[in-house]
């Protein structure tokens, strides 16, 4: 959704049937990400006090790190202003992210689009995808679709997974372009191809619905398990349906419950009758053994997160 960080900022969907059921396809935008910061706090402050910008970047997000519960964003905000002022590229995406999410600040959308607009001026893949996020929803700056169009496009082609994503979903809904589905299944493949696990679900959405591809459930079946083994909530549910009508997988009310059972406790609904319906024809040894398989996933360690919390945890992928 680096050794800069990532955002996760805006949330683009269209809710679609999947014949009974509905599947959400959706992208979001990029999140911050950061690479450890290895250096000794006490030599990272002297280097900082100096004027090194790299070293007051790294300063500020080791004051994020440091106590991501309640992280120290006076002295964060203090040194990443600090360092952007310098031009360090990557302080002035996570400038914007905290700006944009209103983390250790007051919300403020203009000056997000301004820091991303340095950033991405200067290559910065995620700093364009959230730029083209604000523009394509007016926020901080005038909404403007063929602007949003241009800033994915540029992280797209510089391999960012959440921009290219973003991008098919333009084509997808014809924003500021011509609906071009061929175009939409291109770019979603690039983003599942690169393990983005929206873009992964989307693509099977395609499969299933044969836009831009031909109908292929084997195909779906494949994508929206690799979404929903990573968490993507409405894979989870249209994976469920893909085994309980047994397309593009064998017949199996066990793993259908199971899924729509996983959806259904990560927050997504939609599956609820459709999981009280297909409990009425299983049999007492296939609920029993459903209910098993929920019970071991419940016995594993579940990872709370907050926007800061999930962006910091994405160290490593830039």
């Amino acid at each position: 959704m680096h050794s800069h960080f990532r955002t996760s900022a805006f949330f683009l969907s269209l809710i679609f049937v999947l014949l009974a059921l509905p599947a959400t396809l959706s992208c979001v935008s990029a999140r911050p990400d950061q690479s450890a910061v290895s250096a000794p706090f006490a030599a990272l402050e002297s280097r900082a006090e100096a004027g090194d910008a790299a070293a007051e970047y790294d300063l500020a997000v080791a004051y994020l790190r440091s106590n991501p519960a309640v992280p120290d964003y006076n002295s964060a905000m203090k040194w990443l202003s600090a360092s952007a002022a310098q031009g360090n590229v990557d302080a002035e995406f996570l400038l914007g992210y905290l700006y944009e999410h209103g983390e250790g600040t007051e919300r403020d959308y203009a000056k997000a689009a301004g820091s991303y607009q340095a950033a991405a001026v200067k290559g910065h893949a995620a700093a364009a995808n959230n730029l083209a996020s604000l523009y394509h929803h007016g926020m901080g700056v005038p909404k403007d679709l063929h602007k949003a169009l241009e800033l994915y496009l540029a992280a797209a082609q510089a391999g960012d997974s959440v921009g290219q994503c973003n991008l098919a979903l333009m084509y997808y809904r014809g924003d500021g372009i011509a609906r071009d589905y061929v175009v939409a299944a291109k770019w979603f493949r690039a983003a599942a191809e690169h393990d983005d696990p929206h873009a992964q679900h989307n693509l099977g959405f395609l499969y299933y619905k044969g836009l831009g591809v031909r109908t292929d459930y084997t195909e779906s079946a494949r994508w929206e398990r690799l979404a929903a083994e990573h968490g993507d909530l409405p894979a989870q549910t249209d994976l469920a349906y893909l085994y309980e009508s047994g397309r593009g997988v064998p017949l199996d009310y066990v793993a259908a419950y199971t899924w729509y059972s996983r959806a259904i406790s990560g927050g997504d609904k939609t599956g609820v009758e459709r999981r009280k319906s297909l409990s009425r024809i299983m049999t007492k040894r296939q609920l029993e053994e459903a209910k098993a398989a929920l019970m071991a996933d419940s016995s594993k360690p579940q990872r709370r997160s907050t926007p800061l919390t999930a962006a910091l945890a994405l160290l490593e992928s830039h």
